[in-house]
């Protein structure tokens, strides 16, 4: 059984037999006896590199035995192992080559927070986003048959990911093609299994076996003969199963199912994927695993340990006190929800398992028959919020900007063309930080306004975030408040629930020649731009309407415009002032400053805005710049 830890170790620890299995090759070398020492190696290792960069946590200590066993008896990275999400996947980073480097894990420069195709050639899928493992591990093994090759696919997914459609959709065109492949699921939270012990652990060893498939393969082609026999038999044998093990759902899908088994039990994993990686046709392996497992706090708090932030040393210098900053925008949008609730009975509050995240507690807490977390299904939770808004409801869909995309095509046809009452509460608008481009909202902007009838806004600050949701909850038609990650301007945040006047932007400074035209909460570092420059300041508030007499003002009464947002300058909110102002035939000079035309990588959010030039300096140093630019031209 694995060591439980009860603290993080601040010293890098002794690992002799982690330092032997540097890639998997090592690894493979040494022998099956060694493995569990090497995995509470493993896991003690992965503490310590934590605790060090902050990160994922919860996650990959429960797949330390999984990820040490796949390695083992599977030939990455020539056989393909893709993982879901990719939260678990430090592990797998650990024993591919990266053990030194995890020190840079999440840092600028340094390796990803998922599996990156770019980073190594074990990454064999880029992952970020979840429910995504078993089609492209299905399209691998289509690839391999195609090639005539013997290479083996894995898919590892976990028990909430596999609530999405896209995970039942490639389970069933699998069995359709009869595809070569193995499907994992890493079932942490008791959420289909009920009983794992020694029994079931026998069990599949058996049902797993080449001795068990033969005897199978033969009686069908003995029973196949006599007419009604083998069908007889196929549901004697499903019922024996469903009596014994979860996999009545699976097998009905064409799977080969096996388990539940023990994830921690590295003997039993061993024995059944030697058995299940030599079998033909789909096989599906349910193991339960802990997460957390190995630390006793992580286990006994999995939503508190699901990532952590670095730890500092305990002798470390004490910090200056940090600058007084408003509360989070999810906590903001948390309290906006209870109290417009409170005002209005039918506001519904939807989630795509998202609940801590986009700060729905209380309100699940407060109002339980108005709140649905539907898990990972976001296209499902659009819909749903669609036929709630076809019978007067008031749904409230919170979701990340970045998860939204995978629902795009529901948010156009279910709810835009209808012209539906559903308020989207976009989470995560712009960049994210460490987790990179996969989590960015980089994109919500340019593919919002583009829907016809769709109320799109980009509060400031806090209390303007407040409003903005007052406005679009009171909206007839689809809305959309988009709104960053982290904290805000420490603004009052005002008892009311007050909307805005819709389509309407303001002035927050009047100046000179050139008018900054921001959308969205990069107002304060162009306020600071403004006081240096002596620059006009607009909050512009709505992307959509669009406030085009005020386009139209600052256009005749400055020689240059600059549009600002936290949004790819492709198809963005400066794209919306353009477009205008090239239908007015205005010759205005304009400036769009936003994300680049390529994926901003992982770093701190500050690292990442300086990058893209949407800090006060970058603002700044692109305005002198194209002044200086015009000024030359001119002469």
């Amino acid at each position: 059984m694995p060591t439980t830890f009860h603290e993080i170790p601040r010293e890098r620890p002794l690992t002799p037999l982690l330092d032997r299995a540097n890639t998997p090759d090592e690894l493979r070398r040494l022998g099956e006896a060694e493995l569990e020492i090497l995995a509470d190696e493993l896991r003690q290792y992965l503490l310590y590199t934590v605790g060090q960069t902050g990160g994922h946590f919860g996650a990959g200590l429960g797949v330390i035995e999984l990820t040490v066993a796949l390695h083992y008896v599977f030939d990455t990275p020539d056989d393909r192992l893709v993982w879901d999400v990719g939260h678990q996947a430090y592990p797998h980073k650990i024993l591919t080559g990266r053990r030194e480097q995890m020190g840079s894990l999440r840092q600028k420069d340094g390796i990803a927070a998922f599996p990156r195709r770019s980073e190594s050639e074990y990454d064999t899928f880029g992952v970020g986003h979840s429910s995504t493992s078993i089609s492209a591990a299905l399209g691998m093994a289509i690839a391999a048959k195609l090639q005539n090759s013997k290479r083996k696919a894995v898919a590892v997914i976990g028990d909430g990911a596999l609530t999405a459609g896209m995970a039942f959709e490639a389970l069933n065109h699998a069995s359709d093609v009869g595809a070569n492949m193995l499907v994992i699921l890493n079932d942490n939270d008791m959420s289909i299994s009920k009983n794992v012990g020694g029994l079931s652990n026998y069990l599949a060893k058996i049902i797993s076996s080449r001795t068990y498939s033969n005897m199978r393969e033969g009686s069908k082609k003995i029973l196949s003969h006599l007419p009604g026999a083998w069908e007889i038999a196929r549901k004697v044998e499903e019922h024996a199963k469903g009596m014994l093990v979860p996999g009545t759902l699976f097998e009905e899908l064409g799977w080969n199912y096996v388990g539940p088994i023990d994830g921690h039990d590295l003997p039993t994993l061993l024995a059944t994927l030697r058995n299940m990686r030599d079998l033909d046709g789909p096989q599906f392996l349910h193991v339960v695993t802990k997460k957390g497992k190995g630390f006793a706090p992580a286990e006994a708090d999995p939503i508190g340990y699901h990532a952590i932030t670095k730890l500092e040393p305990i002798n470390a210098p004490i910090a200056p006190p940090k600058q007084a900053s408003g509360p989070k925008y999810s906590s903001v949008f948390g309290q906006w929800l209870c109290d417009m609730a409170a005002a209005d009975p039918r506001l519904i509050g939807i989630t795509p398992a998202m609940k801590e995240g986009s700060d729905l507690v209380a309100f699940s807490e407060r109002y339980p028959e108005r709140y649905f977390d539907v898990a990972i299904a976001e296209q499902h939770a659009v819909t749903l919020a669609a036929g709630m808004a076809c019978e007067g409801a008031k749904p409230v869909v919170a979701i990340y900007s970045t998860f939204l995309q995978r629902a795009y095509d529901q948010l156009i046809h279910d709810v835009a063309v209808q012209n539906l009452d559903v308020l989207f509460a976009i989470d995560r608008a712009g960049l994210v930080g460490e987790d990179g481009p996969t989590h960015a909202g980089s994109f919500d902007i340019s593919y919002l306004r583009c829907i016809p009838g769709m109320l799109v806004m980009t509060p400031s600050d806090e209390n303007e975030l407040r409003r903005m949701l007052t406005t679009g909850h009171l909206f007839n038609g689809p809305a959309a408040v988009r709104y960053p990650r982290g904290t805000g301007p420490n603004a009052t945040i005002e008892a009311e629930l007050t909307p805005l006047e819709i389509g309407k932007g303001v002035i927050r400074r009047s100046g000179q020649r050139v008018a900054l035209l921001v959308f969205g909460v990069q107002l304060s570092e162009a306020i600071k731009v403004g006081e240096t420059l002596d620059a006009t300041v607009v909050d512009m508030r709505f992307v959509k309407p669009l406030d085009e007499a005020l386009v139209r003002q600052l256009a005749a009464e400055h020689v240059l415009l600059v549009t600002v947002e936290e949004n790819s300058v492709m198809g963005g909110a400066g794209s919306a002032v353009s477009e205008f102002l090239a239908a007015e035939n205005s010759l205005t000079p304009i400036l769009h400053l936003g994300l680049p035309d390529y994926y901003v990588e992982h770093a701190k959010p500050a690292q990442m805005l300086a990058e893209c030039g949407l800090d006060a300096a970058g603002i700044e140093s692109a305005v002198r710049q194209r002044l200086s630019r015009s000024s030359a031209e001119r002469s």
